[in-house]
């Protein structure tokens, strides 16, 4: 009877493991005519490298045939040579399906049975079509610069060159609009118009940021997902660094004011001080850089402070009594000020990336410098009290 239990429960095993491959196994096959006896290869497509994944023979009629297995959607590099590929995005139990003429293999193909590679087919094709336009119009203008009626017709040509851009801005956008939760978004969202430019063709960072969100929800394990998580943060925090620097500008290099509560509930109002030179200091009573500055700061106030200088010390501490502790250990005379919830509005607005930081502001208020420390610090308030 053990015996017969035994055979069972090794029986259900083996059912389940054969379940579990067949679901996470996928197909890749196709014709390609003018290959008869070419080899191609399967690679698979990681952020930062390729692994080779096999390589088999075209028969003579030009049919082949990958299988391979993955749990969730990912890209794969079809070729023929290192010039001459296609990209596939291939989810588990797909039966992709491709069919092309060697000479423009990279160029024109049909793909069948796979969402996400036909998703990519058409992104690709629809780029391919905007970047000849436009390759086209500038060969158009070069051609014709230096003619008696260039000046004439170039405003047209220029006008016709932004409309075919904003085309496939809208076209893209749109994509990832519809379709947060495929894959084939992180390649619409990483497409540009040349591999030189700067800027993606998506250049909506709330939607870049809800397909990132999207994605890392479902597929937290992809690196391509991985990468476009991190890269958006960094764009966030770009962004946020950016919009600080253009309200500093048009503020006339105003500091943004705070309002924060001391350890005695009262509120502080950094703006309250004008007319003195004001060290506004970030920091961290858990943090071990911003424990080590602080007894530079107690000599520096020390020697300061009867002479106008004034240091309002944001803690983003969300721990109250971490906080009143080190003020105590570290004997901080200074007007100290935190929510006790991170001080995010004030960090946000100063765009505070680590801690210690600090800005130096001038007994108008103005943004003198910024996380400077030692000797440079001391320099400077010293000849802002002149």
């Amino acid at each position: 009877m053990a015996k017969k239990i035994s055979y069972f429960v090794l029986l259900i095993a083996v059912i389940l493991v054969s379940c579990s491959k067949n679901e996470n196994q996928f197909t890749i096959s196709g014709v390609i005519t003018h290959a008869e006896g070419d080899t191609i290869y399967l690679e698979e497509l990681h952020t930062s490298s390729l692994k080779s994944l096999g390589k088999v023979k075209i028969n003579k009629k030009g049919e082949f045939k990958f299988e391979g297995q993955t749990s969730i959607p990912t890209y794969y590099l079809l070729k023929l040579n290192e010039r001459n590929f296609i990209t596939l995005l291939v989810d588990s139990a797909e039966n992709v399906v491709v069919s092309a003429d060697a000479a423009n293999f990279h160029r024109e193909y049909s793909v069948s049975g796979s969402t996400g590679s036909e998703q990519v087919h058409m992104l690709d094709s629809k780029l391919k079509q905007t970047q000849n336009k436009l390759d086209s119009l500038q060969s158009l203008n070069d051609l014709y610069e230096g003619n008696p009626d260039y000046d004439a017709v170039r405003p047209k040509w220029a006008a016709e060159y932004d409309r075919i851009v904003e085309e496939q801005i809208e076209f893209s956008t749109n994509f990832v609009r519809e379709n947060p939760f495929s894959m084939a978004s992180v390649l619409a969202l990483y497409q540009k118009f040349n591999p030189q430019d700067r800027n993606y063709i998506v250049r909506d960072l709330q939607l870049m940021k809800t397909a990132a969100s999207a994605l890392n929800s479902i597929y937290p394990q992809s690196e391509q997902v991985q990468a476009l998580y991190n890269n958006t943060l960094q764009f966030v925090r770009q962004e946020q660094a950016d919009r600080m620097k253009k309200f500093i500008q048009e503020q006339g290099e105003n500091s943004p004011d705070i309002v924060l509560p001391d350890p005695d509930g009262n509120e502080i109002s950094l703006s309250s001080l004008r007319g003195k030179v004001v060290l506004v200091h970030f920091w961290s009573a858990v943090d071990r850089g911003s424990r080590i500055q602080n007894p530079v700061l107690v000599e520096l106030y020390k020697k300061y402070k009867n002479k106008g200088f004034e240091i309002y010390q944001v803690s983003i501490d969300q721990n109250r009594a971490e906080w009143v502790d080190a003020i105590d250990q570290d004997k901080l005379s200074w007007i100290n000020v935190g929510d006790m919830q991170g001080s995010v509005l004030a960090s946000r607005i100063y765009n505070i990336q680590s801690v210690p930081s600090n800005y130096l502001l001038d007994k108008d208020g103005s943004i003198a410098a910024k996380n400077l420390q030692g000797p440079g610090l001391e320099k400077a308030v010293a000849n802002l009290l002149k």
